[in-house]
C-alpha cells in the first residue's frame, strides 16, 4: 500500500476519475459559466481574434453551441457525426465536426445563440450522464503524434467539459475578460488533467500550479523529486492543449 499524499501535496495517483453524477455536474457548471462570460461581451469582443487560428469570439461560440446541442440526444449526436464523417473524407473527423458547427450556427444573432445555449446547457449535462448505450462505443483520435482509442464515456464524462472550459479561457484570453476560477469546479477539472498528463508522459514530477484552480502535485518518489515545475494552472492547460510552446514534459499533449 502507498503512503498517503503529504498535507497540501497531491499524488496523482489519488486523484480519481470523473463519471457521473459528478461529470453532470461540472458539465452543467461549464456551460453555465461560459453562458455567462458570454452574455457579458460588448458589440467589439464578439470579433476578437482568439487563440483558435481560424475563429474569432463569435464562431468559437458557434462551435461550442454546436457541441452542446449535439450531445443532447442520441440522434442529434449520431446526425452530427455522420455529417461529419462524410466532410472529413481522409481527414480528422473532429475538424469536419467543428466547422459544421461554426457553419450551421453563423447566421443565429448573439441573443438566440446565447438562448439556445442556455436551454442545452442543462439538455446536454443531463444526456451525458445517462446516454449508457453509448459509453462503450470506439472513437479514433490523434494524440501526441499517435492514434488512440477512446471510449465515449471518456468524451462524455471529461473531453467534451475540457472543450467548453479551454474554450473559455480562449475568450477570456482574447477580450481581457476575468476568468471566474474555484477550486471546487476549475480545481477539479485542472487535478484531473494533471493525473491524466502524468500517466501519459510517465516521468516522475514536482508541479506547483498557481492560482484558484491551483495545487500541488508529484508523480513517482512521493517526496517530489523529479522535473520541478511552477506555473499558472490555466496556462499550464493552455500548454498542454498546445495553445503555448512546451519544453520537457510540458510538450506532451493532454486532449482538450
Amino acid at each position: 500500500m502507498s503512503a498517503p499524499s503529504s498535507p497540501g501535496r497531491v499524488h496523482v495517483e489519488d486523484v480519481p476519475e470523473i463519471a457521473p453524477p459528478e461529470s453532470v455536474r461540472l458539465a452543467e457548471t461549464e456551460t453555465a459559466r461560459m453562458h455567462t462570460l458570454l452574455a457579458a461581451l460588448d458589440a467589439d469582443e464578439w470579433r476578437r481574434p482568439t487563440d483558435c487560428p481560424a475563429w474569432d469570439v463569435r464562431a468559437l461560440a458557434g462551435h461550442v453551441l454546436g457541441m452542446t446541442e449535439g450531445f443532447t440526444s442520441l440522434r442529434r449526436m449520431a446526425t452530427a457525426m455522420i455529417a461529419a464523417t462524410r466532410r472529413a473524407g481522409d481527414g480528422p473527423v473532429v475538424d469536419a465536426l467543428t466547422a459544421l458547427q461554426v457553419e450551421k450556427n453563423s447566421a443565429l444573432d448573439v441573443p438566440e445563440l446565447l438562448r439556445r445555449m442556455e436551454v442545452a446547457g442543462p439538455a446536454q449535462a443531463r444526456w451525458r450522464g445517462r446516454a449508457r448505450l453509448v459509453r462503450p462505443m470506439p472513437s479514433k483520435e490523434e494524440v501526441n503524434g499517435a492514434t488512440e482509442t477512446w471510449r465515449m464515456a471518456y468524451i462524455l464524462d471529461v473531453v467534451l467539459t475540457r472543450d467548453t472550459w479551454m474554450h473559455r479561457v480562449d475568450v477570456a484570453h482574447a477580450t481581457g475578460r476575468e476568468l471566474a476560477l474555484t477550486p471546487e469546479h476549475d480545481g477539479r477539472l485542472v487535478a484531473h488533467v494533471v493525473a491524466e498528463w502524468g500517466r501519459r508522459h510517465g516521468r516522475p514530477f514536482a508541479l506547483h500550479l498557481t492560482g484558484p484552480a491551483g495545487g500541488t502535485f508529484v508523480q513517482g518518489d512521493r517526496s517530489g523529486r523529479g522535473e520541478q515545475i511552477t506555473l499558472d494552472a490555466v496556462e499550464f492547460c493552455r500548454t498542454l492543449s498546445g495553445r503555448a510552446q512546451g519544453q520537457g514534459l510540458l510538450a506532451t499533449e493532454v486532449p482538450f
